[in-house]
């Protein structure tokens, strides 16, 4: 526990056999209370290591839902098991958990609702490796978002997020995409809400058995992002105002 608060970390997974020793040999277990690993029907042996690996908490789909779907899962368990703080981590090894305990603290202080981990702040995203024309995507994406969500982020796409229990109780995700634009969908819904997200400079790493989409699925998902900002933005003007932002209990 952090601060009287049960720390939980959600592995969303897809063919992680080759990384997911390196991610979880790394989870800070002195305050992590619960790891829950979903294998998103991976054609690897992520299910069998992750039982190997001593992970109490392994979910397998046995079709595929994509990442969106998986993250749902993860979710869904995390409350189920009374997570007070939970932290998505990406099982292949491209965001380091040594940052675990810094975000959670961010949410456990009571500051913030949602913590991202940020591979823009402090230069991290082309040290690291990110292929140039992605990080010219990522900046221009993020001035649009910013300009049309009326927010200042340094960035919408990082894959390494921290949720309180009560954003991940009242932010209706289930009517969120199962692709990879969940995330950008789950961020225009907190700062619809009116709930604080806060920023760390988080080092990334890319190399062959990290994941990444290809080109195609990335213009399809910059395509999703603009179209997620445009219904934020006709949402906060008050011009129409699309599922995405209805309440869970309504």
């Amino acid at each position: 526990m952090i601060q009287g608060k049960k720390l939980i970390v959600v592995l969303p997974a897809y063919n992680a056999e080759q990384t997911l020793s390196s991610t979880f040999a790394e989870i800070p277990m002195d305050i992590v209370d619960e790891v829950v690993l979903v294998d998103d029907a991976s054609s690897d042996n992520t299910t069998e290591l992750g039982r190997k690996l001593g992970i109490r908490h392994i979910i397998r789909h046995e079709n595929n839902r994509g990442y969106g779907g998986n993250q749902k899962t993860c979710y869904h368990k995390a409350l189920e098991l009374g997570g007070d703080i939970v932290i998505m981590l990406h099982p292949d090894y491209q965001y380091t958990p040594k940052l675990i305990p810094v975000m959670a603290s961010m949410i456990s202080s009571g500051l913030y609702d949602m913590v991202l981990g940020s591979r823009i702040l402090g230069k991290g995203a082309l040290k690291g490796g990110m292929p140039v024309y992605k990080y010219i995507a990522n900046r221009f994406l993020t001035f649009v978002q910013n300009l049309l969500i009326n927010e200042k982020l340094s960035e919408y796409h990082t894959g390494y997020r921290a949720y309180s229990r009560t954003i991940l109780e009242n932010i209706s995700f289930e009517n969120n995409s199962e692709d990879f634009v969940f995330d950008n969908e789950f961020i225009s819904q907190t700062v619809y809400a009116g709930y604080k997200i806060g920023e760390i400079s988080c080092p990334t790493k890319y190399f062959d058995e990290a994941s990444s989409i290809n080109f195609r699925r990335s213009v399809k998902y910059g395509l999703g992002v603009l179209r997620v900002s445009l219904q934020h933005f006709l949402a906060r003007t008050g011009i129409a105002k699309a599922n995405l932002y209805k309440k869970k209990d309504s």
